[in-house]
């Protein structure tokens, strides 16, 4: 148990937590390890993800003890919670934000050779591991865990665990390519060197038909939908037969595994190192 979790889970049960004069203290030591990656929302232990509920609960308590308050400058300014600011890297966090209106807000972590290609956004809770590109217009939302050398290609939106509630973060593994306008959303556990097509959209309802394995993955009370290992994720669509909708030849869409990965899928993603 982290030294910080008891007393977060006693202040984040206390009805008038923000009359509390200790709150505020433990909270900014709180947000301090998040955005240090010293903590995380989620942790993989002994080969399995374990959600940290009390990291959630922390980031709540923010949100309630926090006032609004202006902040940026006279070029960008914006106003939020005084609890979130903004993070200002400097060379020493060797964190690639290239200019054009990015913002990462304090306790996400952001690991040494990350690029934040313009404009992106990291929301707080998020874990950014080593070597991942966050492309232009694309979305890491609250407590979202992504791994090394991951690529999340233009507009990839990866969703968030604060609202509406859920008990898992998406996680995303190591070396996975998330193509352009995909989204991931709802707790999605992606395994480690799968590849999204542009355009996939994963959700806890979403079913997903593994045409080379023969079975079709799902999500469970207990258990959010998992994108296997090395799998090629495509949009796809299935035929709806019964009813008015048989009767109008309609299509829902549907995301469907059409191979797992080999030398020609690794020759046509393959990262740039050049980049990093």
């Amino acid at each position: 148990m982290h030294p910080l979790q008891p007393a977060i889970e006693r202040l984040a049960s206390l009805g008038e937590v923000e009359r509390n004069p200790e709150a505020r203290q433990t909270f900014f030591a709180f947000r301090d390890e998040l955005t240090q990656g010293k903590i995380r929302a989620a942790e993989r232990i002994n080969g399995q993800w374990v959600v940290n509920t009390w990291v959630k609960q922390g980031i709540l308590l923010g949100f309630r003890l926090g006032e609004l308050a202006e902040m940026g400058d006279a070029a960008l300014p914006f106003v939020d919670k005084d609890t979130f600011p903004a993070r200002h890297f400097t060379v020493a966090d060797r964190v690639r934000v290239v200019p054009g209106g990015s913002s990462v807000r304090t306790g996400a972590y952001v690991a040494p050779s990350v690029i934040c290609m313009p404009p992106m956004f990291i929301n707080v809770g998020a874990y950014v591991d080593e070597g991942t590109m966050v492309d232009s217009h694309a979305l890491v939302g609250s407590c979202a865990q992504i791994g090394k050398r991951v690529h999340l290609s233009a507009a990839a939106q990866i969703g968030g665990v604060l609202e509406p509630i859920n008990a898992a973060p998406v996680i995303i593994e190591d070396d996975v390519l998330v193509g352009g306008n995909c989204g991931i959303y709802e707790g999605t556990l992606v395994r480690a060197k799968a590849v999204l097509g542009a355009g996939t959209i994963l959700t806890r309802s979403t079913p997903l038909y593994d045409i080379v394995r023969g079975q079709v993955c799902r999500a469970t009370e207990e258990k959010s939908l998992e994108v296997p290992e090395n799998a090629v994720v495509v949009p796809g669509s299935r035929a709806v037969k019964k009813g008015q909708a048989g009767e109008w030849n309609l299509s829902l869409y549907t995301p469907v595994i059409v191979k797992y990965r080999d030398e020609k899928t690794d020759r046509s993603i393959e990262l740039e190192d050049w980049l990093r």
